[in-house]
């Protein structure tokens, strides 16, 4: 296998979660930025805009949606956009109608547009000597964090970032072997649970073995756990509502 810099630090990613009480300077905010912005896009619309959310409130009322206590804790809070609204406007100011932005696709294009940066904005932020975590909780409640962060139709918060210098130093998980999620030219069929036997000894002994929250776990376990379970409704199921609300895939 190749190393170098990048691919070690790749290798070597970890999910930080506790950070010291330090901000992100304006030079460290501004490459990360600039990172960001030279994130593969679509079409080169480049449809997506971060919030760096540095206000008490906003960040305590994130952090209860989020149900985490370290979101808007110690470190820098992002939250990243699909962004269609400033387009909308360009559209506009031409004298041309909407065309193609409240339809699923471009949702979906705008989404990856989003999701891109925010890997490139973390592996940029790594290279930095900083860490961080990437935050799906932020969509726990999306009608509430829309209205939190007061965002104008054709915008959609789809995942946080929060960043920051890093107070642990956490075992590294260790992931699925390549032959369950790399194949050539077709989708292997024959995959059984059972065969994820040793990897499951490995998950079960890094749970065991790490320093904190310590648990009896596997994969496995994970995946045939309460978490996917079908149970009573809750706030995620508003994502669909709260999608079409901010005026995307209005043709789903």
């Amino acid at each position: 296998m190749i190393h170098n810099q990048t691919l070690d630090q790749q290798f070597n990613h970890r999910s930080i979660r506790a950070f010291k009480p330090h901000s992100l300077t304006k030079e460290q905010l501004t490459t990360l930025y600039t990172a960001a912005s030279h994130t593969s896009t679509s079409n080169f619309w480049q449809q997506f805009s971060i919030i760096h959310v540095t206000d008490p409130e906003k960040r305590a009322a994130i952090r209860k949606i989020s149900k985490q206590p370290y979101v808007g804790a110690n470190g820098d809070l992002f939250i990243f956009l699909v962004d269609m609204y400033r387009n909308q406007k360009i559209r506009q100011a031409a004298g041309k109608d909407d065309g193609l932005l409240h339809t699923t696709d471009l949702f979906q294009q705008a989404s990856e547009d989003a999701i891109l940066a925010v890997q490139n904005t973390l592996t940029a932020a790594e290279s930095m000597g900083l860490g961080g975590v990437i935050l799906g909780s932020i969509k726990n409640d999306p009608l509430k964090l829309i209205q939190v962060l007061n965002l104008p139709k054709m915008t959609f918060p789809i995942l946080g970032l929060q960043v920051g210098v890093p107070d642990q130093k956490p075992q590294l998980k260790p992931r699925l072997p390549l032959q369950f999620i790399a194949f050539d030219n077709e989708y292997h069929r024959d995959f059984q649970a059972s065969d994820l036997a040793d990897y499951d000894k490995e998950v079960a002994q890094y749970y065991d073995l790490r320093d904190t929250n310590k648990r009896i776990d596997s994969f496995t376990h994970q995946i045939a756990g309460e978490k996917l379970d079908k149970g009573d409704n809750n706030h995620r199921d508003q994502l669909p509502d709260a999608i079409r609300q901010q005026g995307f895939s209005q043709d789903w």
